[in-house]
């Protein structure tokens, strides 16, 4: 099961399109499919891939990375680190997907299907601050390039796009890099990142937001040749719309001829929603985007064939243990983490930890994105675990965190317990080092005679989630009300775990069954 598509059924749909953290979305045709990618920072499998046939409808089909390289640096939660604004194209009849890493560098993998088999990440150009990268193979003259921004955090130059002429295979570039646009020049202009780039009508074009992720804007920039002069415009912004920051995406023409953008919108703990705007092409020949320039929140379907609804599912039963495509570790993974079985239901192990004060420092907890819209989300839970101070349970995690499960007390009992941590205010994003703040409790533990849970939290307005449990005698609130909190990048998200305190020896597993994500009238 998923929650509501965007289609509206009366040959409309209504933004967002994919109402969760899909952050800097990009996307391509080729046939009569259109696929999208996403940035998936530290968490495995990265590269998100999903597919449409009408850019309205989506269903998540895989992953092109399934860990993160360097392995030694995705051992233990990076969150905001990692898979940076990927770009998907197809070329060669191969799919390929280039990005940045921002410690690292420019990375791409290829395959010659969108379900693979992918190759394993090949470095372009190794470097700190090397961000969003896009490949241009030009048809016309046979040459390959490649644009890219920078991350001042890790190199110290932002606002500047730098390009490449490429080897045609995409596995290196083939000069040192002349900056192409330098923003600092353009009045008004700041935080210039993410490029895209094209060809079209004899141009080369570069779409590339600016201004911030929340209240930034969407520009396109245009030249005769790959290395300028470029000339630029201001082709979408918020305008008089709730749409903060419509900016970061791709173009895409369907096989009507048919042109359409899409991009993100930050929302707060929910991360980037992806928007999808009509786009044509006008007199003068630049891109308008939306309504004039300004995003749409409901507009007809383009031109193509009926699709059923569908959006990317959220509910799991775990079918003989295994888990559903939408689930990613927060590290990469180790074996045995979660156990296969002949029966259903998640069985994740009590991994020992001396993190267990904290889950964002815990790299097996397994997690899905937030959905953007009011919904009740639940759980069964079970601990089958006779460890003192084992625990599983289900959480909203993010810079602050929110969780209710059960935990092994010292005296062999089972009780319900919900903690939460408060904001790592001013730490880094990179969990490896640094203090974290415990958690506390966020109500009195109660008894759980049974071992047993149903687990709920509601996610309403602004991410604020109200958690809930049944034990035996009915459903009972929880605690205060907990604000989702996102990361510096990322959005909240929701998570199952299990875990035991450090020591020698198997400490026992818990199993989850029947999660559901409900949408809330």
């Amino acid at each position: 099961m998923a929650l509501p598509s965007a289609d509206l059924g009366d040959g409309t749909y209504r933004n967002p399109v994919l109402d969760a953290d899909w952050s800097d979305p990009d996307l391509l045709c080729v046939g009569d499919d259109f696929y999208l990618t996403a940035s998936s920072f530290g968490r495995a499998p990265g590269l998100p891939l999903l597919h449409s046939r009408d850019l309205v409808n989506w269903t998540l089909v895989g992953h092109a990375l399934q860990r993160l390289d360097p392995a030694r640096e995705f051992r233990t939660p990076r969150p905001d680190c990692g898979v940076w604004a990927p770009a998907l194209r197809h070329h060669d009849d191969r799919f390929w997907i280039f990005w940045g890493d921002p410690d690292h560098g420019i990375f791409q993998v290829n395959a010659p299907g969108i379900r693979g088999p992918w190759t394993r990440p090949h470095p372009v150009k190794e470097g700190k601050g090397l961000i969003d990268p896009c490949p241009l193979w030009d048809e016309a003259s046979g040459e390959a390039y490649l644009v890219h921004a920078w991350a001042k955090s890790r190199s110290g130059v932002r606002n500047r796009l730098t390009g490449h002429r490429m080897r045609p295979d995409g596995t290196g570039v083939l000069d040192e890099g002349k900056v192409i646009v330098d923003a600092d020049l353009i009045p008004g202009w700041f935080t210039l990142e993410g490029p895209k780039a094209y060809r079209h009508d004899g141009w080369f074009w570069i779409f590339a937001p600016a201004g911030g992720v929340e209240t930034g804007w969407q520009g396109a920039f245009r030249s005769r040749g790959f290395f300028g002069p470029y000339e630029e415009r201001v082709v979408l912004e918020q305008g008089n719309t709730p749409v903060n920051g419509p900016h970061q995406g791709g173009w895409v023409r369907t096989a009507a001829g048919e042109d359409w953008f899409a991009h993100f919108q930050q929302r707060g703990p929910y991360g980037r929603v992806v928007h999808l705007q009509p786009m044509r092409w006008g007199a003068d020949g630049w891109p308008v985007l939306g309504d004039r320039g300004s995003p749409v929140a409901v507009h007809r379907k383009p031109k193509l064939p009926a699709q059923p609804p569908s959006a990317p599912a959220t509910d799991d039963d775990f079918p003989g243990g295994r888990f559903a495509r939408q689930w990613q570790w927060t590290a990469n993974p180790q074996e045995g983490w979660a156990t296969q079985h002949s029966g259903d239901g998640l069985r994740l192990s009590c991994v020992r930890t001396a993190d267990a004060h904290d889950l964002r420092r815990l790299p097996h907890v397994l997690t899905q994105r937030m959905p953007g819209a009011a919904a009740t989300v639940q759980v069964d839970l079970s601990l089958d675990s006779e460890e003192p101070g084992a625990r599983a349970g289900l959480v909203v995690l993010g810079d602050a965190y929110g969780w209710i499960g059960l935990q092994r007390q010292p005296d062999g009992s089972v009780r319900l317990v919900h903690r939460f941590a408060e904001r790592a205010t001013g730490e880094s994003s990179d969990t490896r080092s640094g203090p974290c703040r415990g958690e506390r409790d966020a109500a009195p533990a109660r008894p759980a005679p049974e071992g047993r849970a149903r687990l709920w939290t509601e996610i309403g307005a602004g991410g604020r989630c109200r958690f809930s449990y049944d034990v035996g005698g009915g459903r009972q609130s929880s605690g205060q009300v907990f604000a989702a909190t996102p990361w510096r990048w990322v959005g909240a998200l929701l998570g199952l775990f299990a875990l035991a305190p450090a020591g020698r020896g198997h400490a026992g597993a818990a199993s989850f069954t029947r999660f559901r994500v409900t949408p809330t009238p």
